[in-house]
């Protein structure tokens, strides 16, 4: 198995080198100064289309303005904020947060750009449902139809075998993980070796085959049943960890300050520290700021569009606004409070890492029952995510091989899971972050590409705005 950790770290430091960082952060940027920072501008627009206020009867799609941005939610409000962080944290020291924030910031610019195009570009089918996203707005929207044709089944391609990854078996390994630190007795109660080295676990089996048949009653339902499923779970799930997240921050307040200025110290200068920590340079800190910070609010993969093409609105902006909000919830919001609790609790100085810092974190700051939070936490978190990518995946894998192969593809899906569960730690993080850069490079080339037609599109919506053509239902 060494040779195979070998392979992926070269190949994800090839696909994560600069000039993908270069690529997320430069489009994110450029797309901020040409939309004229609309994620600052429309953000109190964007709370009042989610609440339903210029909801129109009889538009075209699936689901609601909330449903879209819940199942968008669900997919990204997972173990990003909780395993992903702490992981940024111990590869990239706290200045890695720094780097999650900014990836946030402009990913919201990147967002509402990818949202608004997939609603533009997606397609209705016969039955009234829609399907979008990259895939489509590629080889629809640009003028090259050889050059979209190419970018658009590439991102379909990526974004189907990706779903497996950041979706599925990330999903299902850190909720074995987090169940491992709160039950030690039974991970460590037998199992059958596969092949020499190679240890499976009955609770990590057990939990595998739990987690795909819950997930395989939810998703055979396709689309609605999912958002369902994700308007339920996402607002009780973020409240209840959030809660405990903040009783924290409350019991720690005079360590806040301090660890905000590790972070955005550390983000700009080398930092060593005991607990298995030392000599992280200021290169992976935005290395694995950025990585996290994408793997966690997921804006420039393209994926979340996918879920916001399905909304009942024929006003593409209207969507790209309420789309914005995912990575402003997800990580300058959830991921920051985890950083903090982390930071605050010196939970980054021990040998943890992954969801059992977050864990052990949350022990330390709730009278030593915070874990049990975590735990809870991480099995909703990971539930939501492994149900909302598999929509994802399935949009591919119809976009690619029609729609006769969805019903295989979520077979397949729902087996993964498994996988996962009983997979190690390294490997598979290793395959998520590989191929979220894989998708995300035909995405961004898309956005920059059109961003004229966000630019027009954006500019007649504001108008119509401000002239008080919406009204408020």
């Amino acid at each position: 198995m060494e040779w195979l950790n070998e392979l992926l770290d070269a190949t994800n430091k090839m696909v994560w080198g600069w000039s993908t960082i270069g690529l997320l952060v430069g489009t994110g940027l450029f797309l901020t100064v040409r939309l004229l920072f609309i994620q600052i501008r429309l953000l109190g627009h964007a709370i009042a289309c989610v609440m339903g206020k210029y909801d129109q009867a009889e538009e075209s799609g699936d689901i609601s303005h909330f449903k879209a941005l819940a199942t968008a939610l669900s997919a990204t409000i997972g173990t990003g904020n909780i395993a992903g962080v702490a992981t940024a944290i111990a590869l990239g020291g706290p200045g890695a947060v720094f780097w999650m924030w900014v990836t946030a910031l402009i990913g919201m610019a990147t967002k509402f750009t990818s949202c608004t195009l997939a609603v533009k570009y997606r397609k209705i089918h016969d039955d009234g449902s829609a399907s979008g996203g990259p895939m489509y707005f590629l080889s629809l929207g640009l003028k090259n139809k050889k050059l979209g044709a190419f970018l658009g089944g590439s991102f379909a391609l990526f974004g189907m075998i990706a779903s497996f990854g950041i979706g599925n078996m990330v999903q299902a390994n850190s909720v074995v993980g987090g169940l491992g630190y709160l039950l030690p007795e039974a991970a460590h109660a037998g199992g059958f070796a596969l092949w020499e080295g190679f240890t499976i676990s009955w609770m990590s089996l057990a939990t595998g085959l739990t987690l795909s048949f819950l997930t395989g009653i939810v998703i055979l339902g396709g689309i609605k049943r999912i958002a369902n499923v994700a308007g339920v779970i996402v607002p009780f799930m973020c409240s209840f960890y959030v809660i405990g997240a903040v009783t924290i921050l409350i019991l720690y307040i005079e360590a806040i300050p301090a660890a905000l200025a590790q972070i955005v110290t550390h983000a700009f200068t080398p930092f060593a520290a005991g607990g298995g920590v030392a000599g992280i340079a200021v290169s992976q800190a935005i290395r694995f700021g950025v990585a996290r910070g994408v793997f966690s609010n997921e804006s420039g993969l393209g994926s979340a569009p996918i879920a916001h093409a399905a909304v009942k609105t024929n006003e593409p902006v209207r969507e790209g606004i309420v789309a914005m909000l995912g990575p402003f919830i997800d990580t300058l919001i959830i991921c920051t409070m985890t950083a903090l609790v982390i930071l605050v609790t010196g939970a980054n100085l021990s040998e943890h890492d992954g969801g059992a810092m977050t864990a052990y974190a949350f022990e330390k700051g709730l009278f030593g029952y915070g874990q049990y939070l975590v735990g809870f936490g991480l099995v909703f978190f990971a539930y939501s995510t492994l149900i909302a990518w598999s929509y994802y995946g399935d949009r591919c894998a119809g976009f690619l091989f029609g729609e006769k192969a969805i019903p295989l593809y979520r077979w397949v899906y729902v087996g993964c899971i498994t996988i996962g569960a009983v997979g190690g730690l390294r490997v598979i993080w290793t395959m998520a972050d590989i191929f979220n850069a894989l998708m995300a490079i035909p995405n961004l080339i898309g956005l920059i590409l059109l961003s004229g037609v966000v630019a027009r599109e954006t500019k007649s919506y504001y108008a119509r705005l401000k002239s008080g053509a919406f009204k408020k239902s």
